[in-house]
């Protein structure tokens, strides 16, 4: 999918300049070896308020393009951050001989998602990328104090509404009613394992999602919202 390699290169040219090798060399490894579902969702989401003019791996204007793209990376690293520390308040690699590296893996969270906010920072996304790292705190609290393993499915249901706000609000500034609320059903309709997190993208059925957005956002014609939202 053409859609996953954009995300996966913008990710990671974000993460470029990271040193030293080492850090950069695990936060790449980190990147590719999860799924695009955050970042390809993101696109689609700018493509179904668009209506097809922007998102593809092609599209002809450069600037809007790169736009699309800052957003997609910000999302994924956002959520490859938060699956890692996930990962870590599991595995707990302190207790098992592994400190070194669950220093490093901590460090490298912790760069994912500070990379992930400054690329969402001057959009309209902004506020819902930092509310979904809260509700991960929150759960992860929660679910260490009450042994509650279904609250780790909560981040992927939270990265799914933050790629629709992401995408769609590349348009929109204000989301409209209807795109909140399929955003809300989507999140409850992805199947993910709490531990591996969301399945390959490509076994998935995104292309149907385009179609949904676009049923439920306004037409108040594409290019309006465009110049004020596209500040990345």
């Amino acid at each position: 999918m053409d859609e996953a390699a954009a995300t996966r290169r913008a990710a990671l040219d974000a993460v470029e300049d990271v040193e030293p090798d080492r850090l950069h060399e695990r936060i790449a490894e980190h990147v590719q070896a999860g799924s695009m579902v955050p970042g390809v969702l993101t696109i689609l989401s700018v493509r179904a308020v668009t209506d097809g003019a922007t998102g593809g791996a092609s599209a002809g204007d450069d600037t809007l393009l790169d736009a699309v793209e800052r957003r997609a990376a910000g999302v994924q690293l956002i959520y490859d951050g938060l699956r890692l520390t996930r990962q870590l308040s599991h595995d707990e690699p302190w207790t098992t001989g592994h400190k070194e590296a669950g220093d490093l893996d901590v460090l490298v969270a912790d760069v994912l998602v500070a990379r992930g906010f400054y690329l969402l920072s001057r959009t309209t996304a902004a506020t819902t990328a930092v509310e979904t790292v809260r509700a991960f705190g929150h759960d992860q609290t929660v679910r260490e104090t009450h042994d509650d393993p279904g609250l780790d499915r909560n981040l992927e249901a939270d990265v799914v509404r933050l790629a629709i706000v992401a995408g769609a609000g590349l348009r929109e500034t204000a989301l409209s009613p209807g795109v909140t609320e399929l955003a809300a059903t989507l999140a409850g309709e992805f199947e993910t394992d709490a531990e591996a997190g969301f399945d390959d993208v490509e076994r998935l059925g995104m292309e149907t999602i385009v179609d949904r957005l676009a049923a439920v956002t306004p037409d108040t014609g594409v290019g309006e919202g465009l110049t004020t939202s596209v500040d990345d």
